[in-house]
């Protein structure tokens, strides 16, 4: 199977997109004719540039308005059909793709459709051509596949096929199981983009929120396992129509295409084939077994109030490093200013931040292998002075995730570190809830697709915050068990929290990390009698907590006493606190859950605009 790309994905130049194309690992690419038609350079040129980088030109595309024209539309349909022939033949390609007619001209009627795919049919194959139909969601008649297919099996011709396009298929919910009466190799072209769930009209969807396999919120699986059950083997292309990506690194976006059909490819395997191409599956992560701070002497000062106050304890210091382990509960938080280190590099451009994060994990020989299959190249720091071993790839911002075996005896902090004093007696707090980012949306979609393809985590409903200086999106992913969570935050409005920090950090950066506790009340005491200063809420939101909620006098009057916010699902209550943010950067969040399985999204703009306000201050 071919793995091909379409020029309409990448922003750049016709040669830079082809240069990222080619680095990113694909064999195959997809000519949109206005790219070609914007290139000012000749065919020869291009065919050249192709050559020269090793690719396949798997299609020409798209040829508009053709079945069911007519006269005179129809003969001019067959000699603009003559014409795109010819530049093929220049191209280096057999194959034109062919959408479903939107023209006010086009007329109805499958049987008129074929004959006219039929000729098609006898011109290309006297050129050695090849013509693959795609049914357009838009599509003045033909807008579903089971209709593009029965076009297609009339005109019964070995030069006319089909192309399936997930989008188009999804966007009109059309079932997929007729796909499995289609012989595979009636199918020429392939095509795949994921989408978030919207209601608009296809066109718009279509144009700008395309994403690729595993970003979005479509049963790509599912359809991929149909595609295989067909026998399909033929080329496996993305077309995505995306703003962000038009924008964006070609480069960057090219690897995220590549990894991601192979995410896709993979993904709708039972069991994956025993060969050079299959990828391991591997369990979720279970838990975060540490977050890492990049940071200086100063700021390590005030931080080491802040977890003081929280009840963390200083529980070890590197043997070699100057390296801190804070510890409370199953919570490790690890303080880094080690010079020429990672962390330091990282501090150096985004100053006082998260810089890893590290997740126990099964099996990490195989995590590390799919890493490699899904070209996330593993790391394992510095050689002359990492002596952990850990191997991680980079998240979110350049971030590096590590990938922590859980079974290793003794574990790497044993080995690592001289420890002081054993933890506490009594930990308030037990464990790591969640952690929120900031970043852009490019980035957004570049994180799912590392969090989805790398560690099988699911994504939630996307959410739509209001914040003060605009709205912010929000998309939380977390493992089947919950046991590790992420969540995902971006705006493009200049003056939210959300964007604000992200011009803090120059980049993504963590915006607050939800820790968790058994006694909301207890927690918050003991941070009280610590002169721990937390973000305290409006009396018209716990006078609208009394109204929404079942809750008597004397719970509301503790909530508002300690500046707790409170929120239930179906499942069960939600108890929230927040610290002030630190450097103007990340807060901490101290959350009780009690059944409850969301994030406190009802929360979120009471939390913004107290951030908001702190930020005017």
């Amino acid at each position: 199977m071919i793995y091909s790309i379409a020029t309409v994905c990448l922003s750049g130049t016709f040669r830079e997109r082809i240069e990222a194309i080619a680095k990113a690992g694909f064999r195959g690419i997809e000519i949109f004719e206005s790219d070609l038609i914007t290139h000012n350079g000749s065919v020869k040129e291009i065919r050249r540039m192709l050559d020269d980088h090793g690719l396949e030109v798997v299609t020409y595309q798209p040829f508009r308005d053709f079945e069911g024209l007519p006269a005179p539309y129809r003969q001019k349909a067959f000699d603009r059909a003559e014409r795109k022939f010819d530049l093929m033949e220049a191209l280096g390609t057999d194959l034109l793709m062919v959408c479903s007619n939107t023209s006010p001209h086009a007329l109805g009627g499958i049987q008129r459709a074929a004959d006219d795919f039929h000729e098609l049919g006898e011109r290309a194959s006297k050129r050695n051509m090849r013509i693959a139909y795609e049914a357009l969601a838009w599509g003045k008649y033909v807008y579903d596949y089971r209709d593009s297919w029965e076009i297609v099996r009339r005109a019964n011709h070995d030069a006319v096929g089909l192309c399936l396009d997930t989008f188009h298929i999804f966007s009109r919910q059309t079932e997929l199981d007729t796909m499995l009466n289609i012989p595979g190799d009636r199918i020429f072209l392939v095509q795949v983009a994921d989408a978030p769930s919207l209601s608009m009209d296809h066109l718009s969807w279509s144009r700008h929120y395309r994403c690729f396999p595993g970003q979005g919120d479509l049963p790509i699986d599912h359809f991929v396992a149909n595609m295989h059950a067909t026998g399909y083997d033929g080329p496996f292309s993305l077309e995505i129509f995306n703003d962000q990506f038009r924008a964006g690194s070609a480069e960057k976006t090219a690897r995220d295409g590549y990894r991601s059909l192979v995410f896709a490819n993979h993904a709708a395997e039972k069991t994956p084939d025993e060969d050079a191409t299959s990828i391991p599956v591997v369990s979720p992560p279970r838990d975060i077994e540490f977050i890492e701070f990049a940071l200086n002497d100063t700021e390590k000062k005030s931080l080491t109030k802040l977890l003081s106050q929280l009840g963390f304890s200083h529980a070890a210091t590197h043997k070699k490093k100057h390296v801190e382990l804070w510890r409370q509960g199953n919570i490790n938080l690890v303080m880094n200013m080690e010079p020429d280190s990672f962390a330091q590099n990282f501090h150096q451009h985004h100053g006082v931040s998260v810089c890893a994060v590290g997740m126990t994990c099964d099996n990490v020989k195989d995590m590390v292998e799919r890493a490699k299959k899904l070209e996330f190249t593993p790391v394992y720091g510095n050689p002359n002075t990492d002596t952990h071993g850990i191997p991680a790839i980079y998240g979110p911002g350049e971030s590096l995730l590590y990938m922590v075996d859980g079974s290793e005896k003794p574990a790497h902090w044993e080995r690592e570190f001289q420890w002081h004093s054993d933890v506490e007696a009594q930990a308030f707090l037990n464990k790591v809830d969640h952690i929120a980012l900031s970043m852009s949306y490019e980035e957004m979609l570049h994180s799912v697709l590392v969090f989805r393809s790398m560690f099988s985590m699911r994504t939630m409903p996307t959410v739509n915050v209001t914040d003060p200086g605009g709205l912010i999106r929000s998309q939380a992913l977390q493992t089947p068990d919950r046991g590790v969570s992420f969540t995902l935050n971006s705006s493009q409005a200049s003056r939210t929290v959300s964007s604000r920090i992200l011009d803090q950090y120059a980049g993504t950066g963590v915006n607050h990390i939800a820790l968790s506790t058994k006694d909301i009340f207890a927690t918050a005491a003991f941070m009280d009698a610590q002169q721990t200063t937390t973000l305290p809420a409006t009396v018209n939101y716990y006078d609208d907590l009394a109204a929404r909620f079942d809750l008597s006098d004397e719970t509301i009057a503790k909530l508002k006493r300690f500046n707790i916010l409170y929120d239930e699902d179906e499942n069960g209550s939600f108890y929230q606190l927040y610290t002030t943010l630190f450097a103007g950067r990340f807060c901490f969040e101290i959350v009780q859950r009690n059944g409850y399985t969301g994030f406190g999204a009802a929360n979120s703009q009471m939390r913004l605009a107290m951030q908001a306000g702190e930020m005017a201050k």
